[in-house]
């Protein structure tokens, strides 16, 4: 049984949707202001597994996550590339894109965008206004923090242990236009040149927390299942969409958060505020996106992942070993008999793997466990592909399992690529020189093919090759 860890309750609780075989997930999107950095990766990946378990466990989830399209930083942008606060937001929302597809992330059920939903915003802060648990003034719109008595609940921070400006997208002067200096904007008056809408209290835009309580409960309703997003987002902002949403609804407005872990750098946390962050932009350019993406889900989601070579490395070795027992297995193929009569404890055994697969992540989405397992299976595999004689059900069930359970966390194993002339010659010729027991030869061809990338591992079957 699924349980999930609550940041609400700091407790494990057993999942229970608030629909049967349904999911309704909210996970916190990027400003679209730069290219992703790991660290946002890592949130984006982090939920896509879990997301990508949930549909492993039947569930049908809907899964919403948005842009934030209107904030400082874009405007910031746009002045800085001589382009305008839309179209700096549409090209990097079109980046997220490419460097998420190239992580093996699902394209989300709905991705909304805050310009896209500025009537909804306006309508949500009037309903706020009116029932006093907001207020206009020159212009901005101020939420009253302290009206909603369970404020500070999420975060287990009291309400007078708050500091002045804990949130960052403040600016200097809104203390004088608040009533008290722990409101936060709902709507921020227009400045010179700035983008802005019509509102009924003067031009202007949304403020940040806002954006996220409409569109959450515009997509999924006033009371959702999971909401997501990283550790860092529990204060202000999912406080301060916990406090927006529910005075306005009157419902909880989500039943369990879920918050991952930072990604650190030589142990400090990667921000871009200490300028150590790298982009993922960047790092799928010397870093296969499968071996980064194989790095970031097989770590349980809320524990902290460092970010170096030595882990690249290691990920990289393991998912190798993993591609090579698939390799194995797709390779017998080829000379397996239809059934043996070992069959049926072979496939009692594949049950077994799932069983235990499953038990590790529906605790709390446990993806180092969970792969642990997986590990264990590839070693099955490895060990029933160097058999004299295997059989074809048995591989087909291996091959179908290790998809299904790698497919969660975002790794698909493609057909081998067809080799060009010379390296099918080359192959040829090394065959024949071993037959020949021209071992000198075999070893120059052997070096000759490593120099093109070829690995060639010779097996009690024949010689297989595999890209290096």
């Amino acid at each position: 049984m699924l349980k999930i860890y609550n940041t609400l309750t700091r407790e494990k609780e057993l999942f229970v949707p608030l629909e049967t075989g349904k999911v309704k997930m909210y996970v916190c999107g990027p400003t679209v202001y730069n290219y992703i950095h790991i660290g946002n990766a890592r949130s984006t990946v982090a939920f896509d597994t879990v997301r990508r378990y949930l549909e492993y466990r039947g569930y049908q989830v809907n899964f919403v996550s948005n842009f934030t399209d209107v904030d400082d930083k874009i405007i910031n942008a746009a002045k800085a590339l001589n382009l305008t606060a839309p179209e700096v937001a549409e090209r990097f929302i079109q980046a997220y894109y490419e460097d998420t597809i190239a992580l093996g992330v699902e394209k989300a059920t709905a991705n909304p965008r805050v310009m896209d939903n500025i009537p909804a915003i306006i309508e949500f802060v009037a309903v706020l206004i009116e029932k006093e648990y907001a207020y206009e003034s020159a212009g901005d719109v101020y939420y009253r923090t302290r009206k909603f008595k369970k404020y500070g609940q999420l975060s287990g921070i009291s309400i007078d242990e708050l500091e002045i400006g804990a949130s960052n997208r403040m600016e200097a002067n809104e203390n004088e236009k608040k009533e008290d200096p722990l409101d936060f904007a709902l709507w921020k008056a227009a400045k010179p040149d700035e983008i802005s809408w019509n509102s009924p209290w003067g031009a202007g835009r949304p403020g940040w927390h806002i954006e996220c309580s409409v569109m959450a409960t515009k997509y999924l309703g006033d009371t959702i299942d999971i909401h997501a997003g990283g550790q860092d987002l529990s204060f202000p902002h999912h406080e301060n969409e916990i406090a927006q949403s529910e005075a306005k609804t009157g419902h909880t407005f989500a039943r369990y958060w879920m918050h991952n872990g930072f990604v650190t750098m030589d142990n400090e946390k990667m921000s871009k505020s200490l300028g150590n962050f790298v982009l993922v932009h960047d790092i799928i350019k010397q870093v296969d996106p499968q071996i980064l993406r194989f790095f970031m889900a097989t770590t349980q989601y809320r524990r902290p992942i460092s970010y170096n070579d030595a882990t690249i490395d290691e990920a990289r070795n393991n998912l190798t070993k993993l591609t090579m027992a698939f390799d194995n297995v797709s390779y017998r193929l080829a000379d397996a008999v239809a059934q043996k009569p070992a069959d049926q404890h072979e496939l009692e055994k594949l049950a077994e793997f799932k069983q235990r697969f499953i038990a590790e992540m529906d605790d709390d989405f446990n993806a180092a466990n969970g792969i642990t397992v997986v590990y264990e299976l590839a070693k099955a595999m490895n060990v029933y592909s160097e058999q004299k004689e295997v059989s074809k059900t048995v591989l087909e069930a291996m091959l179908t399992q290790f998809q299904e359970l790698m497919q969660i966390f975002g790794i698909t194993f493609g057909k081998e690529e067809l080799l060009d002339q010379k390296i099918e010659e080359l192959l040829e010729e090394r065959t024949a020189a071993r037959n020949n027991k021209d071992f000198q030869r075999s070893d120059e061809i052997r070096d000759l093919l490593k120099a093109e990338g070829i690995i060639l591992d010779d097996t009690p079957q024949g010689t297989r090759w595999r890209r290096g």
